[in-house]
């Protein structure tokens, strides 16, 4: 292959190994920043839209943490959990007091879930969500498409307290503020 004259280059374009070595840092700079953020969002890298007037930080977390069951991944899920917490489903309440005991109380859970609504008073906020079937443990069966309501006390983005207060309509109050 002959050089046009005055050894220019055809077209200011490097072929072979010198295109390869400069495409390389600037895929794995691509593929860094796609890895990058603080796991709250929902999986699309944008903030989650959800009615109610809570507070952002919270529905973060709510969010994060429910996109982790509904995928399936118990131990993301566990991950949103402060060490110690509490989390009351009906007449159980359950001291969380490792991550291993967060992982258990996760996958106990049948259902995933979508957040719908997120409602913030005084330190609880309180999430409407869609139930959905997951993978894993449980089956949610006709539970499917319901809705259920729980409150969260969450604190340096973790979440310190879990407490189912109804499902359905929204005739469940929020749980006192000396709860």
């Amino acid at each position: 292959m002959s050089r046009p004259s005055g050894g220019a280059r055809r077209s200011g374009r490097h072929t072979g190994p010198v295109a390869r070595r400069a495409l390389l840092p600037a895929l794995g700079i691509a593929i860094a920043l796609a890895g990058c953020g603080d796991g709250g969002d929902n999986g699309n890298g944008r903030e989650p839209k959800v009615a109610g007037n809570a507070d952002p930080g919270d529905v973060r977390v709510i969010d994060g943490w429910v996109t982790a069951l509904r995928r399936g991944d118990v131990d993301a899920a566990a991950r949103y959990f402060a060490i110690p917490s509490a989390a009351e489903n009906g007449p159980l309440l359950l001291h969380i007091d490792s991550i291993d005991e967060a992982r258990r109380f996760n996958e106990s859970l049948p259902c995933g879930a979508r957040l719908v609504r997120a409602q913030t008073q005084g330190q609880f906020t309180t999430a409407t969500f869609r139930l959905t079937e997951r993978p894993g443990s449980g089956i949610c069966g006709p539970g499917t498409g319901e809705v259920a309501k729980t409150s969260f006390v969450i604190r340096d983005g973790k979440i310190v307290e879990w407490r189912r207060v109804g499902a359905g309509g929204g005739s469940e109050p929020t749980p006192s503020q000396s709860a």
